[in-house]
């Protein structure tokens, strides 16, 4: 809702201070890591490399491009077809947090607000993927998670102790902002401020009969709206599969399946696993007292329960005598091994103490032979021996085109069947043969296909699914181009008549919101204009709704909240089928103290603006004291690099 106020005053508040209170520490890796660097000076005191200082700290061109790099993943999980190209605006943006980020630490750095190990460590045991099966921060855990994030523990330290710096000292200035009534009133009442029009309708098909261009009218329109008219990059593909066809005829023999039996004698002997129920005390007499009201027919639960919490029962399901031997130790696991199901064992000493065990159930599995076995292990061996084969004949393929091999020699060599793509785009639609399209297995393929230009060597690309793989490359590209005339010339006649069309709608509308801005009722206006247009309408709102729907307000509603009293003006429909002219009649004051709730949401929405601001401000201060000096230069190239990486 405030952000109304904020467009219709053209106020700009800038970038939100990413460290205000809430933002989570992984908020800052998509700003980069923080390192040192050389101290070869140019200029003004900064490395070559450097593209901003603040205080002692640095923004290199490696922290920008590991910036730029985490925000294109994050935009590939939305478009996966998102390159530096596309978001090479927000370079920008991630440059200014970047400096904000600095600007904070350099500033802690000059006054001596430091942060401890202690306070950083304890931020790091409550990242996400730091923590081990048991819920606790996982040593090994957090190395996969430096891994999988690009990151070193150094990185991720500085990050944490920015985002404390950040919350520690924008939070005191930064929240509980209040602001009082007599402030929040009159926006409230804005809210409430009600309006009446009219609106005449100006339809685009009113004045497309009789429109008809001639060829140089379509040659003109068509050399002026060229980029309208392109069809992207097109190719032929040539795919050869590597899959489990070309290994379907992989068998293994009686002797490979024997000797598979022969080595796993324990897979295939008789097991015997049972599920048990233990109770673990420090002292033998509570055990005897829990194990003789076990026997005398109570459940262990029952059983223990006199004991109090220094006896809880634990149950082991589909135990194993040695798994359980490693949980109890090995005179407990022989006693209950030994025991028939449903009997009570013990109480036993282990060393964690006195064990009464309960043998819930038995689960015995008899052995198989080699005959019971044998298409068990055939399945294994030859799904085995097929991923070896289809692997060495990746191998071969590969080292053939290493060698030089182009793509029929490839195939041809490995004796692959192939198939030729019609021209294509690189969403795998056809324009010369509509109803084809690639089959969705072979997106990888695809985006390889497009990627490679027709001169590079094939590229082998893995399968989804464990498909196998397959060997791309171009037989032809066809380089983007307008679509010729001749081929489009029903689309082209059809939009220049309908621009056209909208032309003369657009000087209508304008004649009838002179007339009627200047006095002339809309009706009367209308009348003059000398065209059959559809009745006028009544237009009413008030401004809330606007602040409510956004972006859904229609464009005659939306044109009524900024006008004066008896003005007129004309505004696109925003699907193309004419112009609106609307005229207010009536503009209604609102008056918000009759709704006490909008004066207070307004309160609140304007603290949490104010807050934003005092942040923002805050930062701004910080920057200039600490005199935050940037090479444009460099800033240039950079930005110019990562933007051509794209390309």
């Amino acid at each position: 809702m405030l952000s109304f106020f904020r467009n219709l005053s053209k106020s700009k508040v800038g970038t939100w201070i990413i460290a205000l209170v809430g933002i989570g520490i992984l908020a800052g890796f998509a700003l980069g890591d923080i390192s040192n660097f050389g101290t070869g000076k140019l200029g003004f005191g900064m490395n070559s490399s450097t593209l901003a200082k603040v205080g002692s700290r640095e923004i290199s061109e490696r922290e920008m491009n590991d910036a730029m790099q985490r925000r294109l993943q994050m935009v590939r999980q939305q478009n996966p077809d998102a390159d530096y190209a596309t978001i090479v605006r927000d370079f920008d943006p991630l440059l200014d947090q970047l400096i904000n980020e600095r600007a904070v630490l350099a500033f802690a750095d000059k006054y001596g607000f430091l942060i401890s190990k202690r306070l950083v460590d304890a931020e790091i045991s409550q990242l996400p993927g730091t923590k081990g099966l048991n819920g606790e921060f996982s040593e090994q855990a957090y190395r996969q998670f430096l891994s999988q994030q690009q990151l070193t523990d150094a990185t991720v330290r500085e990050l944490v102790s920015a985002n404390l710096l950040q919350r520690l000292m924008l939070t005191p200035v930064a929240t509980d902002v209040r602001i009082p009534v007599g402030i929040a009133t009159p926006y409230a009442s804005m809210l409430m401020e009600a309006r009446e029009g009219d609106a005449a309708i100006v339809p685009v098909t009113a004045f497309s009969a009789g429109l008809k261009p001639t060829d140089a009218d379509l040659q003109a329109f068509y050399s002026a709206n060229r980029a309208r008219y392109m069809i992207p990059e097109q190719r032929v593909l040539r795919i050869a599969r590597l899959g489990p066809a070309q290994v379907a005829g992989i068998v293994p023999s009686d002797q490979e399946i024997a000797a598979y039996y022969n080595s796993n004698q324990a897979q295939f002997a008789a097991k015997e696993t049972r599920s048990l129920s233990q109770v673990v005390v420090p002292d033998q007499a509570t055990a005897n007292a829990i194990a003789a009201r076990a026997k005398a027919g109570a459940t262990l639960a029952a059983a223990a329960a006199p004991a109090g919490a220094n006896a809880a029962v634990t149950s082991l399901p589909n135990q194993s005598r040695q798994a359980y031997a490693s949980v109890a130790g090995n005179k407990p696991a022989a006693a209950a091994f030994a025991a028939t199901s449903g009997a009570v064992v013990g109480p036993v000493q282990s060393d964690f103490g006195w064990v009464v065990v309960k043998v819930d159930s038995v689960n015995a599995q008899s052995g198989k032979t080699l005959a019971q076995a044998r298409s068990d292990i055939a399945a294994r061996l030859t799904d085995a021996k097929r991923k070896t084969a289809l692997g060495d004949l990746y191998n071969r393929i590969q080292n053939g085109i290493d060698d030089g091999q182009n793509f029929v020699e490839a195939a041809g060599q490995a004796k692959l069947p192939v198939e030729t793509t019609p021209l294509i785009m690189a969403d795998g639609r056809s324009r010369a043969n509509p109803p084809f399209r690639l089959p969705p297995d072979l997106a990888p393929v695809l985006k390889t296909g497009f990627d490679i230009a027709a001169s590079d060597p094939p590229e082998i690309v893995a399968l989804p699914g464990n498909a196998g793989f397959a060997m791309v490359s171009p037989a032809e590209v066809v380089a983007a181009a307008p679509a010729p005339l001749a081929t489009i010339r029903d689309v082209v006649a059809k939009q220049w008549v309908d621009q056209q069309a909208m032309t003369r709608a657009r000087r209508l509308a304008d004649t009838i919101s002179a007339k009627a801005s200047g006095g002339m009722s809309l009706a009367d206006a209308v009348k003059q204009a000398g065209a059959s247009l559809p009745p006028i309408v009544p237009v009413a709102a008030r401004r809330i709704q606007l602040a409510e729907q956004g972006a859904k307000v229609r464009p005659p509603v939306r044109l009524l909240f900024t006008l004066a009293e008896g003005r007129s003006k004309s505004v696109a429909d925003d699907e193309g089928r004419g112009y609106f002219v609307v005229k207010v009649k009536k503009i209604i004051p609102g008056n918000a103290l009759l709704s006490p709730a909008l004066i207070g949401q307004m309160r609140k929405e304007l603290g949490q603006a104010a807050s934003q601001d005092y942040a923002q401000q805050f930062v701004a201060a910080i920057r200039a004291d600490l005199k935050v000096k940037r090479n444009e230069k460099a800033i240039q190239a950079e930005k110019q690099r990562i933007a051509s990486a794209g390309s």
